[in-house]
């Protein structure tokens, strides 16, 4: 099914513009990309295809959403991005949640993820538990971005390697630190280290599944081998995954 975009007006495009210039400015001089990464994915990924509900609609403004396990320190990255947001009145929570997702990767050295506006914002945060546990396996993996989100192996697998930003802080997930040595450097580390795991460095069950699982592994390899065929199909996924919901045909 393909999308079909709505029309936003001159103003509108001026502030996405804007927007994306002060959001620039704050990931770089608070080096949050990954936070900002964060926030655009949780945001995104409560999507259900079923039921239609969830996914990138700025319901994270909310405290109720961000008092969900799976955010703990989210209320951060909203705190910072709301004296930017105030500048531009005229966007929507949820664009402007999804355009500091895009600008976090493209400033911490990732690919360009093209950006479409027009998401209106929703009223009513979804239902905890959407999310993807670390704790689990591939089988969990295919459950929440397969069957719920709709997205395909490759796109699980491309979508893992923004690991290669940020680190885990046990008082937030359990988990405690760094995926890759460089954290706030988006590039193809996160897959050699997963098929050459170093010591000190962190890698959840949710990653080692993608070495263990025969349709996993050779995305793994591929991305681990070629920076720019992961550069490609990260952006893909990232797109997919922050227009969950949005301007489906």
């Amino acid at each position: 099914m393909g999308k079909v975009y709505p029309t936003v007006s001159e103003d509108y495009k001026k502030a996405v513009e804007k927007a994306r210039r002060k959001i620039r400015a704050l990931v770089s001089e608070k080096q949050c990309a990954p936070l900002m990464l964060r926030l655009a994915w949780h945001s995104a990924g409560t999507f259900d295809v079923k039921t239609k509900s969830g996914g990138p609609f700025g319901t994270m403004r909310h405290a109720s959403e961000q008092a969900h396990g799976a955010n703990r320190g989210l209320e951060i990255a909203v705190r910072l991005l709301e004296p930017i947001k105030e500048q531009v009145p005229i966007l929507s929570y949820a664009d402007f949640y999804q355009l500091a997702g895009v600008v976090a990767v493209e400033v911490a050295g990732g690919p360009e993820v093209p950006f479409h506006p027009g998401r209106e914002d929703r009223h009513e945060p979804p239902p905890e538990g959407r999310l993807p546990d670390a704790t689990k396996g591939s089988d969990h993996l295919r459950q929440v971005f397969g069957t719920q989100m709709g997205l395909t192996d490759k796109d699980i697998v491309a979508l893992s390697g923004g690991h290669t930003l940020g680190r885990c802080h046990k008082e937030r997930s359990g988990f405690e630190g760094p995926w890759t040595e460089n954290p706030l450097v988006f590039d193809n580390s996160f897959f050699k280290l997963v098929l050459e795991p170093k010591e000190g460095l962190l890698m959840l069950p949710t990653d080692k599944v993608l070495h263990e699982d025969p349709a996993f592994r050779p995305y793994v390899e591929k991305y681990a081998a070629d920076e720019d065929a992961f550069f490609a199909d990260y952006a893909e996924a990232h797109l997919k995954l922050s227009e969950l919901g949005f301007a489906d045909a």
